[in-house]
This record gives C-alpha cells, sequence and structure tokens, in this order.
C-alpha cells in the first residue's frame, strides 16, 4: 500500500483561476497518479462564489472525492495566510483504500437530535470531519462515535467562514451545502492523528475522589479548590504566571499507565468555583478515579507540545518522512498567539522533514485524546499518512 500526497495554494483573485491553478499544483505533485481525494478550503472573496473554485479544482485535478469547507485563513506551501482570499487544495492518491463522502445533517425533532447522512464507521480506518459550528451539534456527534466505534479516530475541524450570503460553507464534490458536516470515511488507509493541545502541565496530579457530571468536589479527599489553591501555591513564579491568564485542567482520559505524558490529558478550562462547597466546575464530564493535572497555555508550550507530538509520530513511523499531512489549527493561534507569522507550517515542515502539508485556520478542532475524539480550541491537529510500501 502506498500513498502520494501533493498541496498547493493559491491568492488568485479569480475564483476559477484560484481553484484551478492550487489544484493544478496538487496534480503535479501526485506525479500523474490519479486524486482518490481532495480537501479544498477556501477564504476570502472565494465565498461569494464558492462553486467557481470547486469548478477550477475539478478541471485541474478530477478528484474522485472532495470534501472541503470556508475558512477564515488558510494553510500550504510553507505559508499561513491568515486572511486574505486565498484557497488551499490538499489531494491523495492511494494506491489501496478508498475515501467514502459524505454529508450528515440533523433532523428537526423536538426531543432530541436526528441525524441523518452519517455513515457506520465500523470497520473504517479513520475519519475526517468538517462541520458547520452552527447547524451541527459536533461535541453530541463525537459521543455517539465514540459509542459505536470507539477505535475510529475522527480528525478535522469547524469552518471558520460562511458563504458572503451568511450561509454555511461546506463542499462536497461540485455542491456547497448551506448545513451540517461534511466529510470521509477512510477504508484501508493508514492515518496517524497527531493532537497537540498547546498547554503545558504545571503542579503535580491529583486523584478526583468525589464528582458528578461537570462538577469536581473533592481532589485528593479533599474540597476541590482548597487542593486547587494548595498546588497553585506550590508553582514557580513563572508558572503562577501562567495559570493567573487562564487556569486549565487536564483530565486522563485512558487511566491505567504507570505515569502519564503531557498527550495523556484533555485540556479543558475551568469555568468556576463555588466558595461555600469548594466544588471546581470545569469544561468536561468528570468522574472519582480520574487523574487531572493543572495545565496553562502560552507561545513557548505550544511551540514546544508541537514539536514533540510530530517528532512522536516520526517515531511511530520508525523515523521514515510520511507521505504527508493534512493540517487543521486554531484561529487563535499563528501570529496572535505566536508573534510570528507561518509557526505552524515552519513546525511541521522541520519536524515531517519537508512532507507536504495543507489545512485550514478552524474555529474548533476535532482530534483524539486516549483513544477517543473530542473538539479542541487552541490546538493543532493533524492528520498524517505514511508513505505505505
Amino acid at each position: 500500500m502506498s500513498t502520494r500526497i501533493g498541496t498547493g495554494v493559491s491568492t488568485e483573485a479569480d475564483p476559477l483561476k484560484a481553484g484551478r491553478a492550487a489544484a493544478r499544483s496538487a496534480a503535479d505533485a501526485l506525479g500523474g497518479a490519479p486524486a482518490d481525494l481532495a480537501l479544498v478550503f477556501a477564504a476570502g472573496s472565494h465565498l461569494i462564489a464558492p462553486e467557481a473554485t470547486l469548478e477550477g479544482v475539478h478541471s485541474a485535478l478530477a478528484p474522485r472525492a472532495l470534501v472541503g469547507c470556508g475558512a477564515g485563513g488558510v494553510l500550504g506551501g510553507g505559508r499561513e495566510l491568515e486572511d486574505g482570499t486565498a484557497v488551499a487544495v490538499w489531494a491523495a492518491a492511494f494506491e489501496e483504500g478508498e475515501a467514502i463522502p459524505f454529508h450528515a445533517a440533523v433532523l428537526d425533532h423536538e426531543d432530541e437530535y436526528q441525524l441523518a447522512g452519517l455513515p457506520d464507521l465500523e470497520g473504517s480506518s479513520g475519519a475526517l470531519l468538517l462541520s458547520d459550528p452552527y447547524s451541527f451539534p459536533t461535541d453530541i456527534v463525537l459521543d455517539a462515535i465514540a459509542a459505536r466505534s470507539p477505535a475510529v479516530p475522527v480528525l478535522g475541524g469547524l469552518a471558520s467562514a460562511r458563504t458572503a450570503s451568511g450561509d454555511a460553507a461546506l463542499f462536497l464534490d461540485d455542491a456547497v451545502c448551506d448545513g451540517g458536516a461534511v466529510g470521509v470515511s477512510l477504508r484501508g488507509v493508514e492515518m496517524l492523528p497527531c493532537v497537540s493541545q498547546g498547554a503545558a502541565p504545571v503542579g503535580r496530579e491529583l486523584t478526583i475522589t468525589a464528582a458528578e457530571g461537570n462538577v469536581i468536589h473533592e481532589l485528593a479527599g479533599r474540597p476541590a479548590l482548597e487542593t486547587l489553591q494548595l498546588i497553585i501555591s506550590e508553582l514557580s513564579a513563572r508558572e503562577r504566571g501562567l495559570v493567573a491568564g487562564g487556569l486549565l485542567i487536564g483530565v486522563v482520559i485512558d487511566g491505567g499507565k504507570p505515569d502519564y505524558e503531557q498527550g495523556d490529558f484533555l485540556v479543558r478550562g475551568v469555568l468556576g468555583a463555588e466558595s461555600e462547597s469548594g466544588a471546581l466546575v470545569v469544561g468536561t464530564q468528570v468522574a472519582a478515579g480520574q487523574v487531572v493535572r493543572l495545565h496553562a497555555r502560552d507561545a513557548r508550550s505550544a511551540d514546544e507540545d508541537l514539536h514533540e507530538a510530530l517528532k512522536l509520530r516520526v517515531q511511530a513511523l520508525a523515523g521514515e518522512r510520511p507521505a504527508g499531512a493534512l493540517v487543521f489549527t486554531c484561529n487563535g493561534r499563528g501570529s496572535s498567539m505566536f508573534g510570528i507569522p507561518d509557526h505552524d507550517v515552519e513546525a511541521i515542515d522541520h519536524e515531517l522533514g519537508g512532507a507536504p502539508a495543507a489545512g485550514f485556520f478552524a474555529a474548533g478542532e476535532i482530534g483524539p485524546v486516549g483513544g477517543r475524539s473530542f473538539l479542541h480550541g487552541f490546538t493543532a491537529t493533524l492528520a498524517v499518512f505514511p508513505k505505505g510500501s
């Protein structure tokens, strides 16, 4: 099994020409191999007539399956275009395996969500999901996928721009869908998830001893707030400064290990505290017995975390350069977080040995932690594709 990946980016103002130019670059990189899958991310004035951009992509690349979405910014070719008009095309040729596209939507129902179009992912090697944040309950759907197909990794992101008329901008083949989510189910295609949550652990690990829903009542047998204040008092001056800018908590999803590493924690915000009871309200469901650790986010920790996460994926490939990577990075990262342009793409290029990579700045990123997929923020999430044999 062998995978080839090509990418292309165009800032051409004309949507048809831009789609054709970016797709032609991707096609050239495939070296004549037919494109089994293309992902297209369109930003700026291309969202006035995204059908024209898709027409240009199809004319130059003719992919068997195509999905994509509107983007606040795109990345590819070693550049991060955080705003303005641009289109990025990512294409893959799989010697074996297939990519099956779908469009999922929520049906009107008074009592509960009912979904149409979401395929059965049992037996899938992975899935890519691009959803509209206003019309699709991504968190709920990820919970359902985890329950039905727990071994299937889901990666992707929330569309970060809409059409000029204010509708959702989701692309499926040559059509623009005005709501829901689009994606592909991969079968027989190896895909390695890489999730960098951009936060560093601080303080020591603690075990939840009483909790309900998203409320932690006790940590290490004492009121959670009291324990939290004790942990913060033990931090260095720099670490206290970091948590003062936004306290985060990391929750181990898949327990049972003797030692936990940075990537084992699902990082969520501390939403509040109840002074009378000493309980903490956090941004995820928790249960007694889970291990937690405080986390803090800054540019340095985000940089270190991304490099380390990428190094681990290269180690999993026995040091071999991958065929390429599909990138979903948060629209809160980029120059606003790092103070310089092109941070994530340069880190990816360095650690993955120049393997082709493209993607977009998402309004939320989808990727697995502890064996199941979640919706994240301020995260760089990648689908890394090995070359195969």
